[in-house]
Order: structure tokens, then sequence, then C-alpha cells
């Protein structure tokens, strides 16, 4: 489990505007503050523990949330076996599979057994048990019922259930189930209408040390996705777990923005990464209106008109301006818009500039234009912090080599060089939260409190254009300490308009402020 601790202090500010060191919604505010060696932290008020939040308020943007490396999670599976079989006294084997079959909820397993014990060993997949234990045996005159195998010393196997196979025909079964359909928590006995659910003692019997470390690992996904609280991160070949408590209700409210050991950040309530200060719904609605409306919307604006009627988006195909809407039938003139029964019978005499028709036609072009306008100066924006973001990360991959470059021209130590890292991750961390709030403000309602949230935008947006243009001097340059401090000046300046940014988005939303 990961923790990363910060140091929290009670400030009070009575500013009604943003600036350097305060935050403008309100007089008591907590503020997030960085000591010269944490620079390393790209955001440094993740992952608080729960001692931490006893002592000091957590921030409205922080979820508290913890790391599981697969050691742990075998170690969670493990225990939950070990207390479910020493109340029950039952095999530890047939505890796991009584624990999978109620998707690893221990209390309410103990109560359904408790009260109808036949009845929840049959569903679980455990009835028909017998004292023996299940081994590999050499049956005299045994006809494999799969492969019909007769030949002496045939080598069989059967579970509890009694149903036996030869152990070649047993072997071929298991693959296909493990490796072949990626099953593993509930593979049944091979005859048919036998429910019997395989153990892990049995599964040991029959494969091989590479078919048993697979069927671990998918017993292992099993017990993460069960569980609503469990999300694998996403990282390539990241094998670790996250856990968060958010609630799907909730989600409205709170981005559950997470960190992997890793240092990959991505939604707890999404599939997406990190997209605070957006919510997840507005996000989903944001994503569908760029790959609806982004591509073509340029051309719209540029070749095409609405049907002053329905609204439609037409494209004069022809030389005439006598329009007809396909749609709703209804006819216009393109010059002004206006009702076409009204223009006589030559497009030319279209004198009726005044006209109400076509004042209410010109009136509704004008609002449609108005808002794809809006559209596409949120989006232009959104997505050039997002190519910006790919630049800065493209940054990020040459800075090992200049960190090495400025130890060997500098005389600086490895450790001294870690300013340039601090600045990279800043960079990246608080190009990814700008791209979000453009989405966030196209459908945030306009009021004081939207004039707030773009002041803070603009404050975080100066402070990371600022970084970026400094991060990227000449490495004779960074070799001065003046410049040095400069960059760790604005890096911490930049984590620190990000926190502002994001708690007080975080707050409103907590507060049920809509957007």
């Amino acid at each position: 489990m990961i923790y990363r601790p910060v140091k929290v202090r009670v400030a009070t500010c009575s500013a009604c505007r943003p600036h350097a060191g305060s935050v403008p919604w309100g007089p008591r505010l907590t503020l997030i503050e960085f000591d010269e060696e944490d620079f390393d932290e790209p955001d440094p008020d993740f992952g608080l523990s729960a001692k931490d939040l006893d002592r000091a308020k957590r921030p409205a943007h922080v979820i508290p949330f913890k790391v599981f490396e697969p050691s742990d999670i075998q170690r969670q599976q493990e225990d939950m076996m070990d207390e479910v079989n020493m109340i029950l006294d039952m095999r530890k084997e047939d505890a796991a599979i009584l624990l999978r079959y109620f998707r690893w909820n221990k209390e309410r397993l103990l109560e359904d057994y408790m009260d109808h014990p036949d009845k929840v060993l049959e569903a679980a997949g455990l009835s028909n048990n017998s004292s023996a234990l299940p081994k590999l045996e050499t049956t005299p005159d045994f006809v494999c019922d799969i492969c019909c195998e007769d030949e002496q010393g045939l080598e069989s196997f059967a579970m509890k259930c009694g149903h036996r196979y030869c152990a070649d025909c047993y072997r071929h079964y298991l693959a296909q189930k493990i490796r072949g359909e990626g099953e593993a928590a509930r593979i049944q006995c091979p005859a048919n209408n036998c429910a019997r659910i395989l153990d892990s003692r049995s599964l040991d019997l029959l494969v091989t040390q590479e078919l048993r470390g697979r069927y671990q690992y998918l017993l292992n996904r099993t017990y993460v996705e069960d569980k609503d609280i469990f999300k694998w991160c996403p990282a390539p070949d990241c094998p670790n777990v996250i856990e968060c408590s958010i609630k799907k209700k909730d989600l409205d409210k709170v981005v559950p923005a997470v960190e992997c050991q890793c240092g990959y950040r991505f939604c707890f309530g999404c599939p997406n990464a990190d997209h605070q200060p957006a919510p997840c719904g507005l996000v989903k609605r944001w994503l569908k209106k760029c790959a609806d409306d982004s591509e073509t919307a340029n051309w719209i604006s540029a070749n095409t008109k609405e049907c002053p009627k329905c609204s439609s988006t037409i494209e004069k195909n022809g030389g005439c301006n006598h329009m007809t809407c396909r749609k709703c039938k209804y006819e216009f003139c393109w010059m002004c818009m206006g009702l076409w029964s009204e223009h006589g019978t030559s497009w030319y005499n279209c004198n009726r500039f005044e006209e109400k028709s076509g004042s209410e036609a010109r009136d509704a072009q004008a609002k449609s234009r108005t808002s794809l306008e809006r559209y596409l100066h949120y989006y232009n924006r959104y997505a050039n912090h997002e190519q910006s973001a790919k630049l800065d990360r493209d940054i990020a991959n040459k800075t090992e080599k200049k960190m090495i470059q400025l130890q060997t021209t500098s005389g600086m130590s490895w450790i001294e060089v870690q300013y340039l890292h601090s600045a990279s991750q800043a960079l990246q961390t608080c190009r990814q939260t700008l791209k979000w709030t453009y989405a966030f403000a196209f459908y945030l309602a306009r009021n004081n409190l939207t004039e707030i949230f773009e002041d803070n935008q603009k404050d975080l947006e100066m402070a990371v254009e600022n970084l970026s243009e400094m991060f990227e001097k000449p490495i004779q340059e960074l070799s001065d300490p003046k410049l040095k401090v400069d960059i760790m000046d604005k890096t911490s300046y930049c984590n620190k308009r990000r926190v502002i940014l994001l708690e007080d988005t975080a707050d409103n939303l907590a507060k049920g402020v809509r957007h």
C-alpha cells in the first residue's frame, strides 16, 4: 500500500480575486504546502493516509485510495479463506469456492450458510461431498468416457463427485478452460449435468507450474473484478490494483482521480485518464460531442446554413436560392432566410430584409452560428492543451538526457538536477488539468462563480506557459543557479495554482453547484 503524506496549514484570506498563495473562494481555507525536497512529486496532494485525514480537513478534490500489489491481493484472499475455514470448519479450498460464489461477500456467505447450509453448498458447486480427498489413481479395467482408452495402468482422476476420467483428458480439459477460455473460478466437472466446481488442490495434481500460475492470475482477476471498490491500474504491464470507496451516485459531485505506484493517474469512476476538474458525466457528454461535431464543425460553419423552421443543417447544392428543406419541406430564401412565398417569383426581387419572417430566420441562424463558435472556442483550446501535453511528454522523454548533460557540463550532482524532472512532471500534470478545464467551462452556467473559475484557469495557464518557456532553455543556461531557482519557484507555483483551481471547483461541486 502506498501513501504520500503532505503538510497542511490553515490560512485566512479576505481577497475576492485570485493571487499567488491564496484561494479566492472564502475567508477560511486550506492550502497544501510543499518543501523544496518534495519537488519530485507532480501532485503532492494524492494518497492521504487515514491518520493524515484525522489530523486535517481533507481537501475537497482529494479522494482517499490505496494501491495494492499482486501479493497484497493474494494475501487478502488467503486471509478471508482462513476466516471462513475457521468459522465453518471446512477445507480451505472449499471455503475459497464458497467465497467466489458469493463474490467475496463474507458476511452474506455466513448468514446464508447458517440458515440453509445444504442449499448453499449445492448452489456453490460443493454438493456430492465425500470424505476421500481427490487423487490420481490407477484403476483396473478402467475405460475413459471421453477418449475411450482402456489400456492397463491408465492413470485417472475424479473429484469428490466421483466422475472419473483419464488424467490426459482431464489435463486437456483444464488447459482449454484456463488458457483458451480464461476460466478459473467456476471450472465445473467435465461430466454432463455435474455442477461440482474444481478446487485448487485438485488442479495442483493435474497441471504444470506454468498453467498453475495462469490459474492463480485469473483467480486474482476475478477477485478484483468482483469488488466494486477495486480496479486494475490501466497502465500497460502494471499489475497493481487501486482501492477506492467512491459511490456511483456521488460521481456528479466528485472526480475520483487516483494515482498508481507506477505513476499513472486515472479516474476511478470511468475508463478515462485523470480528467479533473470535470465530472465523469460531463466528460462523457463532451467526448461524444467532440466525436460528433469537431471534424465537421469548421466545414459546417463555412458551407452550410440551418432550416429556419426545423434547424436542420442544409448544404446548397445548386445555383437557385429557392430552398426546400428535405426534412420539414419548409421553403425559404437562401439569401435572407425569409419565407419564399413572400418573395414573388424571382429571388433577385428579395427586398424584404427587414421583414419579420426573414428577421426571425436570421436571428435563429445567428444564434446557431454563435453556438457553434462558442463550441469551437472551447474545443480549440481543449485540443491545443492536449497537443501541448503530448509535446511536453516528448520533452519529458529527453529530460533525463538533459539532466545527464547538465551533470557533465556543470558538475552538479544527480540530486541537484532533479528540479528538471519536477518541472517536467508539473507541466504534464497541469496541461492535463487545463485541457479538461475547457470541457468543464463549456457546460458551466454564467455567474460569479464562473468568473472566479476563469480567473483561476487564466492564472494556471499563465503559470504553465511561463514554466514551459523556461524549461526549454539551452543546457548552458540551465546551469545558471539563478535560473534553477526560478524554475523551482515556477514549478511550485504551477502546482499550487492547480491545487487552488481544483479545490475551488471540487468544493462547489460538493455543495451542489450545477454546471
